[in-house]
């Protein structure tokens, strides 16, 4: 349930934010609070801006602008990442997740002042952008999976990837002065696509074969409790042509096949 990069990734953003928000905006260096310093050194800035550095393209993914912020993203992550990072392995997720945080952060601090004005001195947190390259490769993975939307509305992963990426191009075009990174959240969907399609897929389509088509994103729960049925007996068939059937299953060849049997369903059971 709590597999390595995720259990990382959780912990680190809620170090971070409590780091940032209880103990940074106390304090002070001269005149200036260490919090505002914090921000204009690790937060993420467009490239316009005098305060941008380039780490800031890897350090903005694990800032948060509030607990509400912090809670959903770090909920999307654990809901979608943890069946990605128990089927790639850690590494591999962990370079997913990184690469599609980057690819925002890129697109917000390159393309976004193309398309809207935005201030030189507002920065951009948050790991939207890496959680939406995870809602993407969800999508792709498990295309008819079932998502339940405030834990009562069922719709399949697929639409629920288009609805996202639908309302973040409507809000670009509309030029929404809303405070929130859309244009990080289309690069970060855009480079999780990207990077599952050429590199883990390596342009196959065949990766995308049906995948857990009759079950919900929480199925790997149920299974955690279910009691598995019992394999069946051996039951010899009885040949009717035989007249010394009865003697040959009480045979000792017969004795041992069954034992050899029953030793392989207790191992096949153990794995």
């Amino acid at each position: 349930m709590f597999p390595p990069v995720i259990k990382f990734l959780l912990i680190s953003n809620v170090g971070v934010f409590i780091l940032q928000f209880f103990f940074l905006d106390t304090l002070k260096s001269g005149s200036a609070p260490v919090g505002d310093l914090f921000i204009k050194n690790f937060a993420l800035f467009t490239y316009e801006s005098p305060f941008f550095r380039p780490w800031q393209l890897f350090t903005y993914m694990y800032m948060h602008g509030g607990f509400s912020h912090l809670l959903f993203n770090m909920f999307a992550l654990w809901m979608f990442g943890m069946e990605l990072e128990n089927m790639w392995g850690s590494k591999t997720f962990f370079i997913f997740y990184t690469v599609c945080g980057v690819g925002a952060g890129i697109a917000n601090a390159f393309l976004a002042p193309l398309v809207s004005y935005i201030p030189l001195n507002v920065p951009t947190v948050g790991a939207s952008g890496s959680i939406y390259g995870v809602l993407i490769a969800f999508g792709m993975l498990f295309p008819n999976r079932y998502i339940y939307i405030y834990f009562m509305l069922p719709i399949k992963a697929k639409y629920l990837v288009i609805i996202y990426i639908l309302i973040e191009v409507f809000a670009v075009a509309s030029s929404s002065q809303s405070g929130i990174a859309h244009i990080a959240h289309l690069g970060g969907g855009v480079v999780g696509f990207l990077y599952v399609y050429f590199i883990l897929n390596k342009g196959k389509p065949k990766f995308f074969e049906k995948q857990g088509q009759d079950s919900s994103v929480f199925s790997n729960f149920k299974d955690m409790f279910e009691k598995k049925p019992e394999p069946p007996k051996y039951e010899p068939p009885k040949n009717v042509y035989d007249a010394n059937f009865e003697d040959l299953s009480k045979s000792k060849y017969e004795d041992d096949m069954r034992r050899d049997e029953k030793e392989a369903h207790q191992k096949i059971d153990a794995i």
